[in-house]
């Protein structure tokens, strides 16, 4: 008799058991089946031209470009990016690469990240971690830490700001110059 009156007890905490543990937030729902943001277009080696009156100004390319629209449209390279700047006689002027860029369309602005360097037509080199290229002004700009090589120092410093073309350029905060020439160690 006790086996009889055990069996559905057991069963009815089961199904207690079942249906209390089975009741979610409605804020945990809606994270699970919220929409992952998906590209609405994928692009595999891709090349982008910017002009200006007929005159090409930069190509860039991208081994993955990803595009994405919603309030903000923007093309996401997760796989890096090269910029290549031209001059006035369609001379390449500077080149610009980064491991991952963001180009925001919109707002003329392609932000350039992890281990970002920028080569000028003098070879000067310029290393960061993040930088900012504003289409509408003319400019790269960044806002950490960054070193330029020079052919005869190395400037390191806080916040930067330059023409695209990194032929006129300022460290904001420099934090030190070292020089390498040669003749000052013999």
């Amino acid at each position: 008799m006790k086996t009889k009156l055990f069996l559905p007890l057991i069963s009815i905490s089961l199904l207690l058991i079942l249906f209390t543990s089975c009741v979610n937030k409605t804020a945990e729902v809606e994270k699970v089946t919220q929409d992952e943001l998906l590209p609405v277009e994928s692009t595999v080696n891709s090349e982008i031209f910017y002009s200006e009156d007929a005159e090409m100004k930069v190509k860039a390319f991208a081994p993955l470009m990803n595009r994405y629209v919603g309030e903000v449209e923007y093309n996401e390279m997760p796989k890096g990016v090269q910029v290549i700047f031209y001059d006035s006689l369609n001379r390449e002027s500077s080149t610009l690469t980064a491991n991952y860029a963001i180009d925001k369309q919109s707002e003329f602005i392609m932000e350039a990240k992890y281990d970002v360097v920028v080569v000028n037509s003098e070879g000067e080199i310029l290393n960061t971690e993040h930088l900012i290229w504003d289409r509408k002004a003319g400019k790269i700009y960044s806002e950490v830490f960054v070193k330029i090589t020079t052919a005869d120092e190395i400037i390191m410093g806080e916040g930067f700001e330059s023409n695209e073309t990194f032929t006129k350029y300022k460290i904001l905060k420099p934090k030190g110059t070292i020089s390498q020439d040669d003749e000052q160690y013999d």
